[in-house]
């Protein structure tokens, strides 16, 4: 029920003076649901002296009643309104102190406290970092207690994911004990907890995004974890339909794709992090799943396996040797987002030179071109001119067999849109004089 202030008043006061804890407890239980409604909450801030009593009660030697006393904080932190969470900067300081405590129960509380804190004002993070919010956190990442750790890798993704994160506090991040931990807790096995992962696969794709040090992630093994990962989430999903892993394949799938765009690939294969084929092979596996049970996330691998193949002979090799141009050829009619990055991959393969192109062509590559040439979409036509150009330059053959399928007459529908006129009038004549 939403409270004016006069029930505020009177359940502060019961929970300051009542003569017994019970009765102080439920006072602030009751406080606590009031706390729940965005009225209550503004009626409360702007009580005179309400946060004083409710930090005391958080700071007082009674155990029920300090939980009590944080639970309506983090009520309050849940409110959108800045003014609250401001409002609550009197007890920044104690839930910092407090996740050096015992109770885990405890410790949880806090740290999602903080963490929605963290994300609705600046001025508490501002009061947050000198107090030393990034070392607290440091600490926490090496208890015992999955709750906790997942409720830490809520609240430092909140905090890697404000404004002024790349310059004032990703440095400290990296330079604390957090990546390291970070990495060991995405590591695959038996001690793998889908929640505690996902958040700090979050936590790591909002470092790697911010683009402050990714050698340094790249060098903690950053790369062979992921790809670890990535074949432990492709053998989940075959070994049954209902894993959730779906949760932790956007996060992962996005690192890795961030990482490997900083690491030139003669780099990373000289450190053996990833292995060609069992990563091709599982991605696959991965983007059936997604065909099947989520495809919103085929761009996500669709985007890795183009980041593995822009620069890397090696994996545009295991993509051939492994039969997987028709299944990717499968994926086209998805959706035109999904077509253009399919295609990509594919350009990546050709630009390899000639013996590449030999394996692309003759087969199923031919029809596949003609229907998305027909695409009312330009970027997606667009995509199959530089395919197509990839492949007369390469495979003399696949102008010929393009010619005998009517494929002059399908570029001709485009000679008159000017982004694309250029190059439909260099495919016509490349076709003609092969």
């Amino acid at each position: 029920m939403i409270l004016g202030e006069t029930e505020i008043q009177h359940f502060l006061r019961l929970a300051q003076q009542g003569t017994e804890e019970k009765e102080r407890e439920r006072a602030l239980v009751s406080l606590r649901r009031g706390l729940q409604h965005p009225e209550t909450q503004q009626t409360f801030i702007w009580l005179e002296g309400s946060m004083r009593t409710l930090v005391g009660l958080l700071t007082s030697n009674q155990a029920l009643l300090q939980l009590e006393a944080a639970r309506c904080l983090h009520e309050l932190s849940h409110s959108e309104q800045s003014a609250v969470a401001e409002a609550c900067l009197p007890a920044t300081s104690y839930l910092l102190t407090y996740l050096s405590g015992h109770s885990s129960d405890f410790i949880e509380l806090c740290l999602y406290t903080l963490g929605n804190l963290i994300v609705e004002s600046e001025a508490v993070r501002r009061q947050l970092l000198p107090q030393g919010i990034v070392p607290a956190l440091a600490a926490c990442i090496q208890s015992p207690h999955l709750t906790v750790l997942e409720a830490l890798g809520y609240a430092l993704s909140q905090l890697l994911q404000v404004k002024e994160a790349p310059e004032m506090i990703i440095p400290s991040v990296l330079g604390s004990t957090l990546p390291e931990h970070i990495l060991r807790l995405l590591q695959p096995g038996p001690k793998l907890n889908l929640g505690v992962a996902v958040e700090f696969a979050w936590c790591l794709h909002y470092i790697i995004c911010s683009q402050v040090d990714n050698t340094l992630l790249i060098s903690h093994g950053g790369l062979s974890t992921l790809g670890l990962l990535l074949l432990d989430m492709a053998g989940a999903v075959q070994r049954t339909e209902d894993t959730g892993l779906e949760l932790l394949a956007c996060p992962v799938l996005r690192c890795l794709s961030n990482l490997l765009t900083e690491a030139a690939m003669e780099v990373v294969g000289g450190q053996n992090q990833l292995e060609d084929e069992r990563v091709v092979a599982a991605l696959f596996i991965l983007l059936q799943f997604f065909l099947q049970k989520q495809p919103s996330l085929l761009p996500e691998g669709l985007w890795l396996l183009n980041n593995l193949t822009a620069n890397s002979p090696s994996f545009c090799t295991s993509l051939l040797s492994m039969d997987l141009i028709e299944p990717l050829l499968q994926l086209l009619p998805v959706s035109n987002v999904v077509s253009i990055l399919v295609l990509t991959v594919l350009c990546n393969v050709a630009e390899k030179g000639p013996a590449y192109c030999q394996r692309l062509w003759p087969g199923p590559l031919l029809s596949c071109l003609i229907g998305t040439l027909a695409s009312p979409d330009i970027e997606v036509v667009g995509q199959s001119l530089e395919l197509l150009q990839l492949l007369f330059l390469y495979q003399p053959e696949a102008a010929k067999d393009f010619l005998q399928q009517s494929g002059l007459q399908v570029l001709e529908r485009h000679q008159e849109e000017a982004q694309l006129q250029d190059r439909v009038h260099a495919l016509q004549q490349t076709a003609l004089h092969q």
